[in-house]
């Protein structure tokens, strides 16, 4: 069975940080890329950042230089760092894996306040 189980959110202040942890059944965790979205409340579902097999990333414009993806692969999880955190952060984080990109966690809330 597939999973995708998100961790790490909370509330945290505007300019603080947040460590969000994916962790992904290893059966698609081995052979796919693995990505971080977004969805504000009324917005749609949006990429933040990716991660493919050999570690190359990618980021949303909006993102970089304030959030770094990694994975661990003895571990079968991926992060997402988040810095500087800023009040539109304020969504539900969501993991993203699976060769076809159909396998989603149910998600972790993040709250940034000022």
């Amino acid at each position: 069975q597939v999973q995708l189980v998100e961790s790490g959110g909370g509330l945290v202040q505007a300019g603080g940080s947040l460590r969000l942890s994916c962790a992904a059944s290893r059966t698609i965790f081995r052979i796919s890329s693995m990505g971080w979205y977004r969805q504000a409340p009324g917005k749609q579902r949006e990429l933040d950042a990716s991660i493919t097999t050999r570690g190359s990333t990618n980021y949303a414009d909006s993102v970089k230089g304030r959030f770094t993806i990694s994975r661990d692969n003895a571990k079968n999880t991926v992060y997402l760092q988040m810095n500087s955190l800023k009040l539109e952060d304020t969504a539900v984080y969501y993991c993203n894996g699976g060769i076809l990109g159909n396998y989603w966690g149910k998600g972790t809330l993040v709250t940034v306040s000022s």
